[in-house]
C-alpha cells in the first residue's frame, strides 16, 4: 500500500518498507496457530498475552518499533534487495491497535475465565495476519482507510 502525498493532506511521516510488516505479519501468524495449537491451555494464554504484548508496541511506538520488525532488519532485509515501495507507517499502526484489541480481548477473557476465548481471538487475528503475510492484504489498514474517508472533515468538500 504505497502512499503519495497530496497538497492537502499535512506532511505524511517517512515511509516504511513495505515489506516489514508483512514479515512481522508471518511472524505473528506462526505465533497465532501455535496458541491456537495450544488451546485453551495456559500455555496458549501465555503466548497470546505476548502477541497482545506485540501489538501494543506496534501501536504505541510503530511496527518500525517491534521485535518482529527487528528480525526483519537483521535476518530478512539484508538478503532482500533496496525497497521499492515505502509505504506511510500511520495505516499499519492502526492494524496493530485493532489486533490488540482483539488480541487483549482474548488475553483478559483468558484470565476470568473463558479460556475458549483465547484459541477464538487467536483465530479471528490470525485470518488477518495469513492476509497480510500471504497478500498484502492489511485489514487494519484498510480500516484505517475506510475510517479516514469517512471522518467529517473529508465529506465535507463534497
Amino acid at each position: 500500500m504505497a502512499y503519495n502525498t497530496s497538497p492537502d493532506e499535512k506532511a505524511t511521516p517517512p515511509g516504511i518498507d513495505a515489506r516489514g510488516p508483512r514479515v512481522g505479519a508471518g511472524i505473528t501468524a506462526l505465533l497465532l496457530a501455535v496458541v491456537i495449537l495450544l488451546g485453551q491451555s495456559t500455555a496458549a494464554l501465555v503466548l497470546l498475552a505476548v502477541v497482545a504484548a506485540s501489538f501494543a508496541v506496534g501501536a504505541v511506538l510503530g511496527t518500525e518499533r517491534t521485535w518482529q520488525s527487528w528480525v526483519y532488519r537483521v535476518a530478512v532485509r539484508p538478503r532482500l534487495g533496496p525497497a521499492t515501495e515505502r509505504e506511510d507507517p500511520r495505516p499499519p499502526r492502526f492494524a496493530q491497535s485493532v489486533g490488540l484489541v482483539i488480541t487483549g480481548a482474548g488475553v483478559a477473557l483468558g484470565v476470568a475465565g473463558v479460556a475458549v476465548a483465547v484459541p477464538i481471538t487467536a483465530a479471528i487475528a490470525l485470518v488477518a495476519a495469513v492476509l497480510n503475510a500471504a497478500f498484502g492484504l492489511c485489514l487494519g489498514c484498510e480500516m484505517y482507510l475506510l475510517l479516514k474517508r469517512l471522518a467529517p472533515e473529508h465529506r465535507q468538500g463534497r
